[in-house]
């Protein structure tokens, strides 16, 4: 299994009227640990798509649990309990408040697609480079 963590403090213009921070803004939240724990592995979306791939969401689920609100220092944990297979690699999210409160979790399947054609592509080796040792080799 392989864990990051990434920490975000809220915006007073990620907030609605109540003070919470709007309910929309935890998939953007989701997409900066994504590329922040990604950049540190040296996996860069931007070169991935200069080679020719690029990686959409296929599946987003969120579930709220307790509100962020304006200027809490936000820490996504971002999880990934099983190797990229196929074309595929779904990303686990915990998201917490400076008083360690779970507040949300998530989760984004993401499908690696080859911008020419359209169509789903095998996971680039890059990825399997920087991630396979975190996985047992029995795993599936």
């Amino acid at each position: 299994m392989f864990e990051s963590e990434v920490q975000i403090r809220v915006r007073y213009a990620e907030t609605d009227q109540m003070g919470y921070v709007y309910y929309g803004n935890y998939a953007a939240y989701y997409e900066v640990a994504r590329t922040e724990v990604f950049r540190r592995l040296g996996i860069h979306y931007k070169e991935m798509e200069a080679t020719g791939t690029m990686m959409p969401v296929l599946e987003l689920k969120c579930k709220y649990i307790r509100p962020a609100k304006y200027d809490d220092l936000l820490t996504i944990k971002l999880l990934l309990k099983h190797k990229p297979t196929g074309s595929r690699i779904k990303f686990e999210y915990e998201v917490y408040n400076q008083a360690q409160e779970l507040l949300n979790v998530g989760e984004t399947t993401m499908v690696f697609v080859n911008m020419e054609s359209g169509r789903p592509t095998a996971v680039p080796s890059l990825i399997h480079e920087k991630l396979d040792s975190y996985f047992v080799a029995n795993e599936a």
